[in-house]
C-alpha cells in the first residue's frame, strides 16, 4: 500500500509540474504573440534632442498609447549623427516590443550617407507605421534682402558659396530638402549641420546661418514674429497655417516636392501580433481629438498607416533619398 501511495503522489506531483510548466509556456506564447503585451514599461527611443518635431510627435502620441494600454511608455532621447547613435541600440534590442523607436525619413538617408553603420536601416528594423507628415518651409534670416523664392535663387547665384544654410544634421530631411533645391536650381550654398531641429533654427534666428529648409513646426513662431521670413513650402500643396506662402514648385521651381514623415519602428523579428497591436494603438491615438489638435497646432499632420503601407513608403523613399544623396555627393565617413 505504501508503495502504491508513493506512486500516486509522484503521479500527482508530475501532473502538477506539467500543468505549471504548460501554463508558463502558454503565458510565454501569449506574451510573445502580443496578447499580453505590454506587461512592463516600454522604452521609446527618439534619436533626436528634446524640442524638435520627432520629440514632439513621439511624446504626444505615445502618451496617449500609454493611457490606452495602461502601461508606461518612457521616452529616451538619444541624439547625435542624424539619429544614427540612437538607432543602434534599437537595432540590437530584443525583439519583444519593449524597445521601439520614433524616427524620421532621415533614418533612410543615413544608410546612403554614412560609409559604415553598425546596422542596416532595412534589415534590422520592423516598420510599425507612420505618425505624422512634417512639411518644410524655406525660411531665411531677415538680413537677406529677398522676399521670394526666385529672388533668393538669384541672390544665391550672385553670391556662390557665400550663403550658409543650417540643417538638423547630415542626411536629415532639412539637409536633403535643401540639397534637392540646390541641385534643381544650380545654386551653391554652404551646408552647416547642427544636432537637431531646435539648434538648426536657433542658428538661423541668431544669424549664424542665413537660410534653412526647416520643418514648419520649428520655424512658425519665428515667422509669425518677424524674426524669420518664409519664402516657400516644400510640400505639394500650401500649408493651412501659412496659406499666403506659395509652394516652392509654384514659386519658381517646377517639380520640387519633399514631404518628410515621422514613423515608429521596432527591432526586426518583433512578433507580428505586437507590431499590429502597437500600430492599432498608434492609429487610434492619432484619431483622438486631443492628439490631432496638438499635432496640427505644431504644423505636424497626423498620418496613420498600416505596417504594410509604411513598409511600401520606406521602399520608395529609400530609393529616392539614395539617388538624391548620390547626386549631391553627400557623404559622412
Amino acid at each position: 500500500m505504501k508503495s502504491v501511495r508513493q506512486a500516486a503522489i509522484l503521479v500527482v506531483a508530475l501532473c502538477t509540474s506539467l500543468w505549471v510548466s504548460g501554463m508558463a509556456v502558454a503565458q510565454s506564447v501569449a506574451t510573445v504573440s502580443g496578447q499580453a503585451w505590454p506587461v512592463k514599461p516600454v522604452r521609446v527611443v527618439i534619436p533626436w534632442p528634446p524640442g524638435g518635431s520627432n520629440d514632439a510627435v513621439g511624446r504626444i502620441v505615445m502618451q496617449k498609447v500609454a493611457e490606452s494600454l495602461g502601461q508606461q511608455f518612457v521616452v529616451d532621447n538619444r541624439p547625435g549623427a542624424s539619429g544614427a547613435i540612437g538607432s543602434e541600440p534599437v537595432a540590437k534590442a530584443a525583439p519583444d516590443g519593449y524597445t521601439i523607436m520614433v524616427h524620421s525619413t532621415t533614418h533612410l538617408g543615413n544608410q546612403h550617407l554614412y560609409k559604415k553603420l553598425p546596422y542596416d536601416v532595412i534589415r534590422d528594423f520592423a516598420p510599425v507605421g507612420t505618425l505624422a507628415a512634417q512639411p518644410g518651409a524655406l525660411a531665411i534670416h531677415p538680413s537677406l534682402p529677398v522676399k521670394s523664392v526666385q529672388a533668393f535663387i538669384a541672390l544665391a547665384k550672385s553670391r556662390p558659396g557665400q550663403i550658409n544654410y543650417s540643417s538638423s544634421g547630415n542626411g536629415s530631411a532639412p539637409h536633403l530638402s535643401m540639397a534637392l533645391l540646390t541641385s534643381m536650381t544650380g545654386i551653391d550654398l554652404v551646408h552647416v549641420p547642427y544636432k537637431g531641429g531646435a539648434m538648426q533654427v536657433t542658428a538661423l534666428v541668431g544669424g549664424e546661418s542665413q537660410a534653412s529648409l526647416a520643418t514648419i513646426s520649428t520655424v512658425i513662431v519665428h515667422v509669425k514674429s518677424g524674426r524669420l521670413r518664409a519664402l516657400g513650402v516644400s510640400s505639394a500643396k500650401r500649408s493651412n497655417i501659412l496659406p499666403d506662402v506659395p509652394t516652392i514648385a509654384e514659386a519658381g521651381v517646377p517639380g520640387y516636392e519633399m514631404s518628410p514623415w515621422i514613423g515608429v519602428y521596432a527591432p526586426a523579428n518583433t512578433p507580428k501580433a505586437i507590431i499590429d497591436k502597437l500600430n492599432a494603438e498608434a492609429n487610434k491615438a492619432l484619431k483622438h481629438p486631443d492628439v490631432a489638435n496638438s499635432l496640427t497646432n505644431q504644423v505636424l499632420d497626423p498620418q496613420p498607416s498600416t505596417p504594410e503601407e509604411f513598409a511600401q513608403r520606406i521602399k520608395v523613399d529609400y530609393e529616392k533619398y539614395g539617388k538624391l544623396i548620390k547626386a549631391v555627393g553627400a557623404r559622412v565617413d
